[in-house]
């Protein structure tokens, strides 16, 4: 393959190019079958957001424990186990759905599974990137893997969409199981002699040293502390969505479907322009634009049709995931390679831990005070959480020096 520069000299790397080639089909699958699980929930199970939160509960017991892991052990083969599991869990709720015998304690059981895979392989394959690629590509390499993401975010719910308006949800779920043998072929695929790996040591790598680490750096502090609000309270876009299609503007799975692929649009624009920016970002950047986001959710809330909340979503989904694509890299740029994995097992644990807590009171929220009114809400703890955050620690944000 032709060298390559730029934005792209990340697919430089054979395996990165194999990863990255298999993720976009795990990342269509997985955002097919979050859209078909939301609609199963809302529209014919209807519940509110517990399956949801109860899939990210894993995320708050065994972050810590994966990123642990992701720092003793060989990450390829971890994420061989990962995908297998999640593809064997999608597959079981895929058949008990169009053989018509699932309930909701079996979602509730299955998500929970889902989530636990989920929640080992995350951190791993967060920390497998600087593997694929090396450190000084890392920046780029989880740039392009957020582009990936957000094509997935685009492509997967006009798919699912269309296959639960004609076929119900099952098939999302298929799909998704179908997805995950994807990645597992490119890990078998790549080469090991490849990988950027550094000499092991005898060292003892317990959690405790990755939490003293995040809690000695101030910037690390801030931007988790920011990442912790935007993804707890802002980050809820497909039970957002759900809501509002269904409880204010009356609409069916299809235009639900296409609120996600609307939502990727602004999200995807984010990933590429990120792809540039590299490690330009600083934490100022990072939380002025979570505070930005916040501030779009609130305007969102109050859109008084369809089509004029399908139009604000890019502007959300565009700094909403510059934020979570620059803090993610900043994190990963800047923590030595010893500590990486269990750096981002705490990053993960903040990033995606708090959905078991915010995704019950959203749907409780919803029905007690409305669903415009919980939107907008959370859109104001998002923009508060981060200016504050800014207040509180300005003086060493503004003086900080990049430790790496």
């Amino acid at each position: 393959m032709a060298s390559t520069e730029g934005s792209l000299r990340s697919f430089n790397h054979r395996n990165f190019r194999l990863f990255f080639i298999a993720n976009m089909v795990s990342n269509i699958g997985t955002w097919a079958q979050r859209v078909a699980q939301d609609w199963l929930v809302v529209s014919d199970l209807h519940k509110g957001g517990s399956a949801p939160g109860l899939q990210f509960l894993p995320m708050l017991l065994f972050s810590l424990y994966a990123g642990s892991l992701a720092d003793r052990l060989d990450k390829r083969k971890l994420l061989i186990l990962t995908n297998a599991g999640g593809g064997i869990t999608a597959a079981i709720l895929g058949w008990l759905i169009i053989s018509h015998h699932v309930t909701m304690l079996d979602v509730f059981i299955l998500a929970f599974a889902l989530g636990l895979f989920g929640a080992l392989d995350t951190p791993v394959r967060q920390a497998f990137t600087s593997e694929l690629v090396g450190k000084s590509d890392i920046a780029n390499a989880v740039s392009l893997n957020s582009a990936n993401f957000n094509m997935g975010r685009l492509i997967g719910p006009a798919i699912s969409g269309v296959l639960i308006k004609y076929f119900h949800t099952g098939p999302s779920f298929l799909l998704n199981a179908g997805s995950f043998v994807f990645v597992i072929v490119a890990l078998l695929l790549m080469r090991p002699e490849e990988l950027h790996r550094l000499p092991r040591d005898n060292k003892d790598r317990k959690i405790m040293e990755g939490i003293r680490y995040v809690r000695s750096r101030a910037d690390i502090v801030a931007i988790i502390t920011t990442v912790f609000f935007a993804s707890t309270f802002g980050l809820n876009f497909q039970i957002f969505n759900a809501l509002i299609s269904t409880k204010i503007f009356h609409k069916d799975a299809g235009a639900f479907g296409l609120l996600g692929s609307v939502l990727a649009i602004g999200s995807l624009f984010a990933a590429i322009v990120s792809t540039r920016l590299d490690q330009k970002r600083k934490p100022v950047f990072i939380i002025c634009c979570a505070t930005i986001f916040g501030v779009a959710l609130v305007v969102q809330a109050f859109m008084p049709s369809y089509l004029t909340y399908a139009f604000t979503l890019p502007i959300c989904g565009f700094f909403a995931l510059t934020t979570m694509i620059s803090a993610n890299t900043y994190v990963q740029s800047t923590t030595p390679h010893e500590l990486r994995g269990r750096v981002m097992g705490f990053y993960i644990l903040i990033f995606l831990g708090a959905t078991p807590v915010g995704s019950p009171l959203i749907g409780w929220l919803a029905d007690v005070v409305g669903v415009r009114q919980t939107v907008a809400i959370c859109g104001a703890i998002t923009a508060v959480g981060g200016a504050g955050t800014y207040l509180l620690m300005r003086k060493r944000l503004l003086n900080y020096k990049n430790p790496i």
